[in-house]
């Protein structure tokens, strides 16, 4: 861990709306408060160890990440303004209003937490319980919520994840493979960079990714010391919010720290559902070698479940009721990324049978071959994808750049790879100057593997502009600190 400047400072927290014992009033000093946490940095990646009761891993987490946190909290505005038109002020009062009161004290002590240790260490104010809900809130408020809200005929919440669980016959060894890429903005992914070991007062101890701030992954990648694992794939042009439900953050961080077993885990998230971030969970029980598969629409979910076979993920709503009830995705379309995916996986896993390892699950996430083309290249259609969010969906380089910050992959209890940048193992520099560059007609270089901006501007034409110096990311008209260099 960083050398911490630990002050004698006593502390107490007096949390409103705390009632449980263990955290209604705690008086330690700072150093008491951090003895059993620590942060570790290595190849981009931030690790840090939490360890305590809510309020107590609360502080521990905004006081070791507090840049980061702060940093994101820019970046989120930028992010969110761009596409949704809402700024920062909208989503703090929106969130806290619809998402606050449901949920439960343990995590608002957490959550509060985090405030106490982000100002501890820059300085009083300089974050509120609003900002950190809004932080928590990101994938559902601005891609479920405002579109239920303005009453959009067809939403286009993200397309994250490609993702594969397999187990008995369809494994080498007969044990669980698990494995999942993540698609993001630049702006925001390359800040999904925490990984969180957090130790827990009550349940389970956790291993997940996260970005900072986060009391969940997100991403998801979950791991728990009662033997499971957790991923997801969102579902494509979901379309619905209930505003009386538990946020979906709030349901992911508890069901991955009391959820014990397949069961205990759909349970928890199946209660008072609010339809925020729809995913088709995959799951997976090491004690008894079940994987699962629980697609959570808003009306509807279905469990699928397993001890020898396999689940994929593409962003393809699986069920026909939640297709037909829940979606406005059209599942014939062959300019469908989705659907170019599930058709490749389908012909991977005729392939691979009885041949699934960590080395397979590795090739399947850097896979090039795109379906609708017939070829192996460089597009939407496949797993390794790097594409845009702009009004026509395939634009390959302009402004909000899509990426694979990481893709990680689970054998049992152990996290054993990860790969920054494309998940073929090449860098994002590799990818974008060697095909994307000369048909994009565009300078912008990014490099996650390295984790900064080399150079460049985005064309104007675009109507977005993205370039970097030392201290900041320009975008558009808006300046966000930049915790890489140039």
């Amino acid at each position: 861990m960083n050398r911490l400047l630990i002050t004698s400072l006593v502390l107490s927290f007096i949390l409103a709306s705390c009632t449980s014992p263990s955290s209604q009033k705690s008086t330690l000093t700072q150093e008491q408060i951090l003895a059993k946490a620590s942060r570790t940095e290595k190849n981009g990646w931030i690790k840090i160890h939490l360890e305590g009761t809510p309020d107590v891993i609360g502080f521990q987490h905004g006081y070791l990440l507090a840049e980061e946190i702060i940093d994101l909290r820019g970046a989120m505005e930028v992010r969110n303004l761009h596409f949704t038109g809402r700024d920062r002020d909208f989503y703090r009062n929106e969130s806290y209003r619809i998402l606050w009161h449901n949920i439960p004290v343990e995590y608002q002590v957490e959550l509060n937490g985090i405030v106490a240790g982000v100002n501890a260490r820059l300085g009083e104010g300089k974050i509120d319980i609003k900002d950190i809900v809004a932080i928590n809130s990101l994938l559902e408020i601005p891609d479920y919520y405002v579109p239920w809200l303005e009453n959009q005929e067809k939403p286009t919440p993200a397309e994250h994840c490609s993702a594969i669980a397999a187990t008995g016959s369809w494994t080498t060894d007969g044990k669980i493979v698990m494995a999942h890429n993540n698609w993001s903005e630049y702006l925001i992914g390359e800040r999904w960079n925490i990984l969180l070991d957090i130790v827990p007062e009550k349940g389970n101890r956790i291993f997940m990714d996260a970005l900072p701030g986060f009391i969940h992954s997100g991403d998801d990648f979950n791991i728990n010391s009662a033997g499971l694992i957790v991923t997801e794939t969102t579902i494509s042009g979901f379309k619905g919010f209930d505003t009386t439900g538990v946020a979906e953050f709030v349901r992911a961080r508890k069901a991955v720290q009391y959820g014990s077993s397949i069961d205990e885990w759909v349970a928890i998230m199946v209660d008072r559902n609010n339809g925020g971030y729809a995913n088709a969970w995959l799951l997976g029980d090491n004690k008894t070698g079940e994987i699962a598969r629980l697609e959570l629409g808003l009306k509807n979910h279905f469990l699928e479940r397993t001890t020898d076979g396999v689940f994929t993920g593409a962003n393809f709503p699986v069920n026909e009721k939640i297709l037909k009830e829940e979606t406005t995705f059209d599942a014939t379309s062959p300019e469908k990324s989705a659907n170019m995916r599930r058709l490749r996986w389908d012909v991977l896993m005729k392939e691979y049978k009885g041949k699934i390892d960590i080395e397979a699950a590795k090739s399947f996430m850097g896979d090039h071959y795109d379906m609708n083309r017939n070829r192996k290249r460089l597009a939407v259609f496949h797993y390794a994808a790097i594409w845009t969010r702009m009004k026509r969906e395939y634009r390959k380089l302009a402004g909000m750049v899509h990426i694979l910050p990481q893709a990680l992959f689970r054998l049992r209890q152990l996290m054993v790879s990860w790969l920054p940048g494309c998940s073929c193992g090449q860098s994002w520099v590799t990818h974008v100057a060697g095909h994307l560059l000369p048909k994009a007609s565009s300078t912008l270089i990014l490099s996650i593997i390295s984790r900064k901006i080399i150079s460049g501007i985005c064309p104007d034409r675009f109507g977005l502009c993205l370039k970097s110096n030392r201290e900041h990311i320009l975008f558009g008209n808006n300046q966000i600190p930049c915790r890489a260099t140039s």
